[in-house]
C-alpha cells in the first residue's frame, strides 16, 4: 500500500486553486491592457498610411486626414493637433508619443508610454 502511494502523482486541490487564481489575475489585466495596444496600433496605422498616401499634403492636410481617420476607427488617445508633423528628406515623418494610465483594481494602476513614429515601420 505505501508502494502505491509513491507511485501516485498529480495536482493537488492546493495547487490547482493556487493556478486558477493567477489565471484569472493575467485574464483580468490582459483584458483591461488589450484596448489600449489596439487603440495603439490603429493610430500607428492610420499615421503611417497618412505618410505613405500624402507626401506632397501640408500639415493641414494631414492633420484632416488623420481627423477622419479618427472618426472612422474611434481612437482617442492623440487628437490630430498632437501629432508632430515633419519632412525627412522627402518623406513625409508623422509621429505622436503619449501616456495612458490604466486602473487595474482599487488604487492600482498601470501607465504604459506609447510611442510611433511613420518611418519606423
Amino acid at each position: 500500500m505505501n508502494k502505491l502511494r509513491l507511485q501516485q502523482r498529480g495536482v493537488s486541490i492546493m495547487g490547482l486553486m493556487i493556478g486558477l487564481v493567477i489565471l484569472i489575475f493575467m485574464a483580468l489585466v490582459g483584458s483591461k491592457l488589450i484596448p489600449s495596444f489596439i487603440e495603439y496600433r490603429a493610430m500607428k496605422g492610420a499615421i503611417v498610411a497618412i505618410a505613405r498616401e500624402r507626401q506632397t499634403a501640408t500639415v493641414a492636410e494631414i492633420r484632416r486626414a488623420y481627423e477622419s481617420r479618427q472618426a472612422i476607427d474611434d481612437f482617442t488617445s492623440v487628437k490630430a493637433s498632437d501629432l508632430e508633423v515633419t519632412k525627412q528628406g522627402n518623406q513625409v515623418v508623422i509621429a505622436f508619443a503619449y501616456r495612458k494610465e490604466i486602473p487595474l483594481f482599487a488604487n492600482v494602476g498601470l501607465y504604459i508610454d506609447f510611442a510611433a513614429n511613420s518611418a519606423q515601420e
